[in-house]
């Protein structure tokens, strides 16, 4: 790549990344291309040599949102213990360590809900379904008996709801201490025999 062309993913990047943040503070209808494009000290004409549209713009959010958790569900012969335990550490570090990654978990979580989307990101969030894949894995752990029984779709909820709650108070709250992934994989764990809730005897 050479210095004009990072230069201009560069340029990209930060308008990703202001539209990010003006988006998940304000929705996206009541956000204008043209507080984006001041955000970033750009005309509104200069942007659009980035993004054609306030659309387009969001819509790339949203893609780059829907590929990160997508692509870590892709089939694998990992053991899915190993699976859930890398996958947790991986997302748990790129929130603390990248603040864009835990406001994209906000952007993700608000675009469900926003009848003011558009079209094509509706369509986009129509196929994305991150917990039926996962849901899949957690069978095959159950199988092999590193994950504990229960529902493999409730189960993969909540794996994921406790990723996505953790991204969300960190994007909010930088500051305050974040869990440690190994907790999260706790939930789905199957408890060793030492571990295991003591039962009441009845007499």
């Amino acid at each position: 790549m050479g210095i004009r062309s990072e230069q201009r993913e560069k340029r990209r990047q930060e308008i990703l990344a202001a539209a990010l943040d003006l988006f998940i503070r304000r929705g996206y209808a009541a956000t204008k291309i043209s507080d984006i494009a001041q955000s970033v000290g750009m005309s509104v004409g200069l942007l659009f040599h980035y993004f054609e549209s306030k659309e387009k713009l969001y819509e790339s959010l949203i893609q780059h949102g829907i590929s990160g958790p997508m692509s870590t569900v892709r089939p694998t012969d990992d053991e899915p213990l190993q699976f859930f335990e890398d996958t947790a550490e991986k997302v748990i570090r790129s929130i603390n360590e990248q603040p864009f990654v835990a406001k994209m978990f906000v952007l993700m979580n608000q675009a469900f809900y926003n009848d003011a989307a558009p079209q094509s990101v509706k369509d986009l969030l129509r196929g994305f379904d991150i917990f039926t894949p996962t849901a899949l894995l957690v069978k095959k752990g159950q199988a092999n008996g590193t994950i504990r029984e229960g529902d493999p779709n409730a189960l993969a909820v909540a794996y994921w709801c406790a990723i996505q709650g953790i991204a969300e108070q960190i994007a909010v709250h930088p500051d305050f201490p974040c869990p440690k992934s190994t907790w999260i994989v706790d939930m789905i764990r199957k408890p060793s025999a030492g571990n295991k809730p003591e039962q009441k005897k009845e007499f």
